[in-house]
């Protein structure tokens, strides 16, 4: 679910100044901050694209709190999704990474919202970070795990996505076999569906429902989705529509936690800014690494392949554009849309190409204030080939949800 928050969310200022203004005075006063650690805020940008890199991470919280009666009565605030989107320097490329929310990973001393701090843990499901120590604790744990610094993080709850789908206006998912979740109570037959509201957050939540039941399924047909809206917002009305905008915008406030740095709507308008005219197939989703059935600690979790996941994080690193394999490896939960429109094709070069010319590339040193590398005429800006294990699709790659037949 907070896959989609964020593309809602980021795309909130492409309507520039005169909205950005009306919104500032209205929606500011929703606005819920948290600072994240060490965190000092800055001059607030002007409203035009904002000037180099981004990472910014979103978490994706299953708290009840203040969400109504519609979730059951399950205590907690555990990071249901956890997901990074980094923006080139040069804005030419995104990258969005998905976390298994069962991935089991070391946990940083993170600070205690009371002002003490937690101790370290060794191993643990990289969902509980939300419930130990906040926001801020969870954006550790991931600069701990990528290497990279994130000075941007939002936290968004269910009733967040509903009235940010709601707002945009639906989006059209493909499913290629019956969906059926008792948990959540989705029902979909096969064909294309545009979900909003109830249904959009049913979809975006269901893990029994699609691939093989699991997180790493749930992620692969979250894509299927994410895709969509990208292509939705790309080619209709949303853009320019201020009434959604607006919309957008106050869903966003009103259902977030955002750190400091995001406060103020002129920063969210400058990240979208940077975010709209990358071509669809520049934006890139994949999922963190990992594989089950292992033992000990990993037991029914999911245990991270780091040494696959350090080809990732080296080029979001070195601020290249990344793509997958080969355009059918899309994860258990989605499948290539047998009906794809012919000019979806997404990158012009093969995957062994890029590969041969990403490894000849230099990587160049991160910029700190944003955790983005510098992209100067010596940057590399040839794709990174990944490694099979990790999966995902591009915004141009029309993929189709798979049910889980169990």
């Amino acid at each position: 679910m907070a896959r989609f928050a964020l593309v809602a969310a980021a795309v909130v200022g492409v309507s520039g100044a005169a909205f950005a203004g009306f919104a500032t005075w209205s929606v500011t006063s929703d606005v819920q901050t948290v600072a994240l650690a060490g965190e000092t805020v800055g001059e607030l940008p002007q409203i035009s694209a904002i000037d180099g890199g981004v990472n910014l991470l979103l978490v994706g919280s299953d708290s009840r709190q203040g969400q109504g009666d519609a979730y059951g009565e399950t205590e907690g605030n555990l990071n249901d999704v956890t997901m990074l989107l980094h923006i080139a320097q040069d804005h030419s490329s995104a990258t969005v990474v998905s976390f298994p929310r069962d991935m089991v990973v070391p946990i940083p001393s993170c600070p205690d919202p009371d002002g003490g701090s937690f101790d370290a843990m060794s191993a643990q499901p990289i969902n509980v970070t939300l419930s130990y120590g906040g926001l801020p604790c969870t954006v550790l744990t991931v600069e701990a795990l990528t290497g990279l610094s994130i000075p941007f993080a939002a936290e968004v709850q269910f009733n967040g996505v509903i009235e940010m789908s709601n707002a945009v206006g639906g989006v059209p998912v493909c499913v290629v076999d019956p969906i059926s979740d008792e948990y959540t109570g989705l029902s979909l037959e096969p064909g294309t569906h545009t979900l909003q509201g109830a249904d959009a957050l049913a979809f975006l939540r269901t893990r029994h429902g699609v691939g093989d039941g699991s997180d790493l399924g749930r992620i692969s047909s979250q894509q299927v989705f994410l895709s969509s809206l990208v292509r939705t917002m790309k080619s209709s009305a949303t853009l320019s529509d201020f009434g959604k905008l607006y919309g957008i915008a106050r869903a966003a406030a009103s259902n977030m936690v955002l750190s400091q740095s995001l406060a103020s709507p002129d920063t969210l308008v400058s990240i979208a800014l940077a975010l709209k005219d990358i071509d669809l197939d520049k934006v890139t989703f994949v999922a963190y690494p990992g594989t089950t059935g292992g033992e000990g600690v990993y037991a029914g979790k999911v245990q991270p392949l780091t040494d696959d996941a350090d080809v990732l994080f080296a080029a979001i690193a070195a601020d290249q554009p990344v793509i997958t394999a080969d355009p059918a490896n899309t994860g258990v939960g989605a499948v290539v849309d047998p009906n794809a429109p012919a000019t979806a094709a997404p990158a012009d070069s093969t995957a062994a190409d890029a590969a041969d010319a990403s490894a000849a590339a230099p990587a160049t040193p991160a910029d700190p204030s944003t955790g983005a590398a510098d992209t100067s005429a010596n940057a590399a800006t040839t794709a990174t080939a990944l490694p099979q294990s990790i999966t995902g699709q591009t915004a141009a790659e029309y993929t189709c949800s798979k049910g889980n037949d169990y």
